[in-house]
């Protein structure tokens, strides 16, 4: 016969900015990210997929994709992530580090390679490359 259940479904309220997602694939890996925020005060998880997942989820970033080689450098307690993109981003090279905590942000001092600071510029978030 019929049969109920209670959904929860949760959407960004209005005025919120909502939350970037996003899908990866490195090696045999697969994840949905979600950031929230912008800069220094970003937030968001990684949820592991499995293989079929991905696959269910890919063709709807069709036109919306990027291909980068990333290399994991380490930089005291710190791991420096560089993102050489390739196709028609090939000569961007991007530096990013995540912090255990705000205090170890500001208390970090980039090697002089890191080259221009562009935190924040929306210009080099992953959608917008990925989108252009």
């Amino acid at each position: 016969g019929n049969r109920r259940r209670l959904v929860g479904e949760g959407s960004p309220r209005a005025g919120l900015e909502p939350p970037l997602v996003g899908l990866g694939a490195k090696g045999r890996g697969y994840w949905r990210t979600f950031k929230r925020g912008a800069g220094t005060r970003r937030g968001g998880c990684e949820i592991r997929l499995t293989k079929k997942q991905f696959d269910v989820l890919w063709p709807a970033t069709e036109g919306a994709r990027l291909t980068k080689t990333r290399h994991e450098v380490p930089c005291g307690s710190l791991t420096v992530e560089i993102d050489v993109y390739h196709g028609s981003k090939a000569g961007l090279i991007v530096a990013e580090v995540e912090f255990p905590n705000p205090q170890a942000c500001e208390n970090f001092r980039p090697p002089a390679w890191f080259g221009l600071e562009v935190t924040g510029q929306g210009r080099y978030s992953n959608p917008r490359l990925a989108g252009d």
